[in-house]
């Protein structure tokens, strides 16, 4: 059946003549088209469905409350924006792209230049800027508006492939009529045609009595973006030819054609979460895996309470010490605020992938014990560059069989086919296959993964309205905050402010924050649109709060509220004792302290001196009573090496007997900070930030291993830290070198100073948790620290912090999304000078942290014979698998090998030095590999080892085992 022989309760049966040859899409291959009319009725049928069974009740509300007849508006608004976002591909500079069509279109009275004689002037009219042109002059011509009032909903149109046009884009388009219209005898004929499309869909979609009304609303530019988002999502779905088939091999009517598309689509319904009944005892009992016997921790309670007592939902800041359950208090207080919000999911952001990757079974765990109903589908996200080699997630990806072509968005091929159905459980969990992508991943309701994902939300990149529909949708717990530097807290806390403005319920979760960062991020949530007015008061008694365990709330338009709580019985004294930093002195200190036995944890500020430790503490104790760890093993191995420390040194419920019984030494780097919950019987540390080494000494008898300690060794039963890392001879402590470059002199000495009292003369020991934040405030406070003869010290280390501190916040600032402007002020121009796309990659996460761009590479061997293969060791019969370079590899070989990805050290992160490391790594380049068959390995840099799993690369020797990671040397 032909185009114009269709009739269709939309536009169908109001177009007649020359509007129904104008076409939207076309298939080179099967020479099969769209008309246009199909497709505007296709995009409008998809957004009426994700309004009413996909979007989350949250993102409903904020729209509907900008509009006078509310939800109905709402939805009315979504359905037409969505109708006519492609109204620009009624013009010549548009349908010339396809000769046959245009031909047809010709035939019909609507002349237009060939795409050869349109020249360079074609590319200043996008179909969707144009589309933005005609909608806003159709408004104005005709419907009355104003050009201010036309923008903040035609601009809609014109941001729908991911970027809102600039004003000078809009100029360059006014100023060339001819890419809008071909002058001449059809120009007239042109402009009817666009205005017949204009007004069938103000007909069909039931907004022509509307418009009157809301030619006054003033749009916030939150809800301008959640509608591009909404338009773009239709769009993507109704462009799928496998969901929306094209002409002429489509029989079915537009219902029929609607109604299959969306079951062969399946898209898993928002979470719609219930209020948990019971006091927090109950919640906590029926979430999470608590031992017999268990109570809430004072912190938890607080949090529950609280949460259900803010006048709305809004910012919880949650202050507590290590191990207190603030995972488990902040997934609690997201139940809570998403059933008062109406957000439809969660999104646990983590400072890095493998904080991530531990998070993720954890989520999975509280997503099976939340109520549900038979038959839901929950959307579940790992969101990190390296998420498919996570198992869980794997496992996920594989239960959903369903393929989706992808459109426009990712280059994903695949097929749907209706016999790809997935497994029908109650509270089915699913990595749904459409929600894949970089760039649609994150609409997923339950997202687990790193803090860049959030942080990408004040970048100004492409697609950035999926981004904020994607978060603006959801509860969003960022752990960890206080491991975030200046650049990186320049960019949380624009993406705040516009949460803020989204009313996006915010868990916000710490050790402790110094008193301005904690006001800072209050200020910056409850600051969207001036709302802090008349609430300064509120924001300095934030600032001062001394109490801990502290949380803070946040509702904006209200004062914030801070309380103190008690803390756990848990903590206790640990005695600090200054150490020379020898590595001699420091083996036969440890032999003296492990006479009896016992567990130690050293960490060290860089890779190098882990392995220069653990070196000489080899020689002295015997290469199986010491274990290393840090950031430079290959992925595999860093996900081993964890497992193994939580195995062993973990609660004693979980590592049981696997504890070592005779002495035992882990030497690591910062990736002994956080996430892992390990326990030690002494700690020995290099100097660093007082917040992390609080977090260092949250590893230190972190567990009760008897009464009194008594199953841990007599001598270690009592909580010691042994501080190095520090030249401490002279008048002012003098910090190694590797420990300045990766935190600053100013942030060490700071330390140095509040930890003072704990290192000389009685030596009063740190008291957790009671003491944790009185240091921290004494560390970051603005005021002078340590004895007066370190004043001058102090000073130029204060001096080179704040210059760096200014050069953070200043590069931070060039890709940094504005702030929220006033209500009715159009998107145009709102990610202008953006960075292109904005990418999970090492070149992505350095545009919103403050680091070089890192070199990443595949490592695998050369064996004897000259083949290459996985390393040997790796475990599952994955080791020594055969990579052939005449044809891709076998999927099973190719994961194996993609699984040993590892990011290389500082070294190569110079220009100089990492453009010849990559030119020589280019050289390894093997075109079976690149292929679509083998996607694991398509485009990385494959680092080769030898036999003895040594290489060279710019200079510099490597060597990688097992044990140790990778080594680095000059030649």
């Amino acid at each position: 059946m032909t185009a114009d022989g269709e009739l269709h309760a939309g536009l169908g049966g109001r177009l007649a003549g020359p509007v129904r040859s104008v076409w939207a899409k076309h298939d080179r291959d099967t020479e099969g088209w769209l008309p246009l009319w199909r497709h505007m009725d296709d995009s409008a049928a998809v957004a009426g469905l994700l309004w009413d069974e996909w979007l989350p009740a949250n993102v409903r509300a904020l729209t509907a409350e900008a509009l006078p007849d509310g939800a109905e508006d709402g939805r009315s608004l979504v359905v037409w924006l969505a109708a006519v976002h492609d109204i620009g591909k009624a013009t010549p500079a548009f349908a010339c792209q396809v000769d046959q069509l245009a031909d047809e279109m010709r035939r019909q009275g609507l002349e237009m230049k060939t795409r050869g004689q349109f020249g360079a002037d074609r590319g200043m009219a996008p179909h969707a800027l144009a589309g933005q042109v005609l909608l806003a002059e159709w408004l104005e011509e005709r419907q009355g508006w104003s050009a201010r009032q036309s923008g903040q909903f035609a601009v809609v149109a014109g941001g729908h492939h991911g970027v809102p046009p600039e004003h000078g884009q809009l100029n360059d388009l006014y100023d060339r009529p001819h890419l809008l219209r071909t002058p001449g005898a059809s120009e007239k004929l042109w402009r009817r045609v666009q205005e017949e499309l204009l007004e069938a869909c103000a007909e069909a979609y039931g907004v022509r009595e509307r418009l009157g009304a809301w030619r006054t609303v003033k749009l916030s530019q939150p809800v301008q973006v959640l509608l591009s988002a909404v338009v773009i999502v239709a769009d993507w779905i109704a462009s799928n030819p496998d969901l929306f088939p094209y002409f002429p091999q489509e029989t079915r009517a537009g219902e029929e054609r609607v109604a299959a598309a969306w079951r062969g689509l399946r898209l898993p319904a928002p979470w719609r979460a219930d209020e948990p009944a019971g006091d927090a005892q109950e919640v906590f009992a029926s979430r999470f895996d608590l031992p017999p016997g268990a109570k809430v921790r004072p912190v938890q309670e607080a949090a529950v309470r609280l949460a259900r007592e803010m006048p709305a939902p809004g910012l919880m800041i949650v202050e507590a010490p290590m191990g207190e359950g603030k995972t488990e208090a902040a997934l609690a207080v997201a139940e809570i605020f998403a059933a008062r919000s109406g957000a439809g999911g969660v999104f646990f952001a983590l400072p890095t992938m493998a904080t991530g990757n531990a998070m993720f079974p954890r989520l999975l765990e509280w997503l099976d014990r939340l109520p549900a109903q038979e038959g839901d589908r929950r959307s579940v996200l790992l969101a990190h560059s390296k998420a498919a080699l996570n198992d869980k997630y794997a496992e996920l990806m594989r239960g959903g069989r369903q393929k989706i072509a992808a459109v426009d968005v990712d280059g994903e091929v695949g097929r749907w086919r209706p016999s790809d159905e997935m497994r029908l459980a109650p509270a089915e969990l699913v990595a749904h296959a459409w929600l894949r992508g970089r760039k649609k991943a994150m609409l997923a309701s339950f997202v687990a993964g790193t803090v860049d994902q959030v942080l990408f939300a004040g970048l100004k990149s492409r697609h950035l309205a999926l981004r904020h529909l994607a978060i603006a949708g959801k509860v969003v717990v960022i752990d960890e905050a206080h491991a975030y530097d200046t650049y990186m807290s320049v960019y949380l806390d624009r993406v705040l402010s516009w949460l803020g403005a989204y009313r996006v319920p915010v868990v916000v979760l710490s050790a402790t924050l110094p008193s301005a960062r904690r006001r800072q991020l209050a200020e910056a949530y409850a600051g969207a649109g001036g709302e802090t007015d008349g609430a300064a008061g509120g924001f300095e008694e934030v600032a001062g709060a001394t109490s801990y365990p502290l949380l803070t709330a946040v509702t904006p338009g209200q004062d914030p509220v801070a309380e103190g709580t008690a803390a756990s019985s848990r903590g206790g004294d640990v005695h600090l004792e200054r150490l020379d930093d020898d590595q001699t002195v420091l083996a036969q200190r440890l032999a003296a302290e492990l006479e009896g036995g016992g567990c130690v944890l050293i960490v060290r500020n860089t890779v190098r001196r882990v392995l220069e430790t653990a070196r000489v503490l080899r020689e002295r104790f015997g290469d199986q009573a010491v274990t290393v760890a840090h950031s430079c093993f290959v992925d595999v191995d860093r996900a081993a090496k964890d497992a193994d420390l939580l195995a062993r040194f973990g609660p004693p419920d979980r590592a049981g007997g696997r504890r070592p019984a005779g002495p035992h030494i882990v030497v690591a780097s910062q990736v002994a900070e956080q996430s892992l919950d390990v326990d030690f019987d002494l700690l020995v540390t290099d100097l660093c930030p007082v917040d992390l080494m609080l977090q260092r000494m949250g590893r230190l008898h972190r567990h009760r291993r008897g009464d009194g300690q008594a199953e841990r060794p007599e001598r270690l039963r009592m909580a010691r830290c042994l501080v190095t890392g520090v030249d401490w001879s002279g008048e002012v402590p003098v910090p190694v070198r590797g420990s300045v470059a990766v935190y600053g002199a100013y942030a060490l000495l700071r330390s140095a100073a509040v930890l003072m009292p704990h290192l000389e003369g009685a030596r009063r020991p740190v008291r957790l948790p009671g003491d944790i934040s009185l240091l921290v405030q004494g560390a970051y406070a603005d005021g002078p620290a340590g004895p007066a003869a370190w004043a001058d010290a102090m000073a130029a280390a204060w001096e080179r912090h704040a210059k760096h501190r200014v050069e953070q916040a200043g590069r931070a600032e060039v890709f940094r999304l504005d702030g929220v402007g006033r209500p009715g002020r159009p998107l145009i121009g709102w990610i202008a000078a953006g960075v292109g796309d904005a990418d999970d990659t090492r070149a992505g996460r350095a545009q919103v942290r403050d680091s070089k761009e890192s070199l990443e590479v595949v490592v695998v061997q050369r064996r004897a014979d000259g083949a290459l293969a996985t390393l040997p060791w790796l475990a599952k019969g994955q080791g020594g698998l055969e990579l052939p370079t005449d044809r891709p590899p076998a999927a099973a070989a190719a994961r194996a090998a993609a699984s040993c990805g590892l990011r290389l050290p500082i070294q190569f992160s110079h220009a100089e030095v990492m453009d010849r490391a990559i030119a020589e790594l280019e050289e390894l380049y093997v075109p079976a590999w690149q292929s679509k068959d083998s996607h694991w390995l398509a485009g990385q840099l494959i680092l080769v080892l030898d036999a003895d799993c040594q290489t060279s690369l710019a200079g510099f020797s490597l060597r990688y085992s097992q044990s140790d990671g990778l080594e680095v040397s000059s030649d």
